[in-house]
Order: structure tokens, then sequence, then C-alpha cells
């Protein structure tokens, strides 16, 4: 089996740990899925379950990044933060640091993004299996966390989006800003 490195880091992060969540959350609502993510000795998992979990959880990772590109990329884009004009014919020689930004920068941005979206399926399971409208502690957590999902994501992806910029732009003669 191989361990986690920097060439597996990303899309653990970007699609298996959301995929899970979600997986997680409706797992009350399925005995299959209950079963894969037993964890009293009785009923552990087998390898078969592991496995089928692991698959299962990149599906719905890579399923929730379909949905993340629909929604919460267009609301950055309509609020203020849209994609950049990029010239990849400029990628040349520097295809190693383009992905070095592309692991460091917008492999986080989906994880941040594709939280905030598990985050709000998550919850909604939890509320419709909790079948009441009062609200809690649990509720203000969760509206935290969101909040913070969706500031980081913007956060990555603005700096995913100016540091490719800076990569793959012609340089002239004005030096460039550097931004920290």
């Amino acid at each position: 089996m191989q361990s986690i490195s920097n060439d597996n880091f990303g899309p653990l992060i970007a699609y298996l740990l959301p995929g899970a969540t979600v997986l997680i959350s409706v797992s009350p609502s399925s005995p299959t899925l209950e079963g894969w993510f037993a964890t009293s000795p009785a009923t552990a998992p087998t390898i078969g379950g592991f496995l089928y979990i692991t698959i299962a959880s990149i599906a719905v990772g890579v399923t929730l990044n379909a949905f993340r590109w629909l929604l919460v990329d267009t609301i950055h884009g309509l609020t203020g933060l849209p994609i950049p004009m990029i010239d990849f014919g400029k990628l040349g020689e520097n295809v190693e640091a383009f992905s070095l930004l592309v692991e460091s920068h917008y492999r986080h941005y989906q994880f941040y993004a594709n939280m905030l979206i598990a985050t709000a399926m998550g919850y909604s399971c939890y509320r419709w299996r909790r079948g009441d409208l009062s609200l809690g502690w649990i509720d203000l957590g969760i509206f935290v966390t969101e909040v913070v999902f969706f500031v980081t994501s913007r956060d990555t992806l603005r700096k995913y989006y100016s540091r490719t910029v800076q990569l793959l732009e012609k340089p002239g003669p004005v030096s460039r800003l550097i931004s920290f």
C-alpha cells in the first residue's frame, strides 16, 4: 500500500475526505454504509468494506467537486474573484512551478470548497434525522465552520489565481510587485 506523500496528499484532501464526510453523514440511513463504517470489534469493517468506502468516498468527492465548480466557483466569480485569463502557452519550463501552485493552493481550495458543500449536506442529514427545528450550539458551530470554509476557499483560490498569473505573465519593463 502506498503511503501518503506530496504526490497523493492533494487528491486525498480534495476528494477523499469530503466524500467520506458525506458518506458518514448518510450512513445512519444505509445499513450497508453503516457496516462499512462499523466501529465496534464485533462489527469491525472488513478489508472489502475499507476498499468500498475508499472508492465510494473518492466517487462522492469527485461528484462534490462538480457541484463545487457549479456553485462555489460561480459565487466567487460573481463576487469579484473571476477566473483570470492565463496563457498556458507560456507554461514551458514553468511546469514544475505550476504543479507546486496547484498542490499548495488549488488542492487546498478544492478541499475547503468541497468541504463547504459536504458539511452543508452532512448538516442537512443531521437536521433531517433530528426532526425538529430548535437550534443549539452544534448549529452555531456548523455555521461558523461553513463561514471559515467559504472564506478560506476564497483566500486559497485568490492566491492560486494571483500566483499563477505572476508565473505565466510575460515580464515587462515594469518590475513586479510582490505581495505577501
